[in-house]
């Protein structure tokens, strides 16, 4: 998983592939109880670059996008959004591997 240092090399990096940014913060709790099973999700999807992105840290981009919960998913393809996983429920495994699956 990418976890970026700067808005810069997030916008770099969002410009072309199709990536999944996963958004998320240390103090939330169901943000820790997927993280776990995330290097299993990403072995299962490897068309995908995953990027951990801190919530906190990069608290401008979440406003812009309307990540108000988390955990949450954003997809992209060449830079353009293709779906969204967003709200402010836990996520199990199976649910975000059937979200990704459902992409068309």
């Amino acid at each position: 998983m990418i976890t970026p240092k700067s808005y810069e090399e997030i916008s770099s990096i969002m410009q072309t592939g199709q990536k999944v940014f996963f958004f998320t913060a240390s103090w939330c709790g169901d943000c820790h109880y997927i993280k776990p099973f995330m290097s299993e999700i990403e072995a299962d999807f490897p068309q995908y670059d995953f990027l951990e992105i801190d919530r906190d840290q990069f608290l401008d981009l979440a406003i812009e996008w309307h990540i108000l919960g988390i955990p949450s998913f954003v997809v992209l393809r060449d830079g353009a959004e293709v779906a969204r996983l967003v709200n402010k429920d836990r996520k199990t495994k199976a649910e975000v591997e059937a979200f990704l699956q459902n992409i068309a």
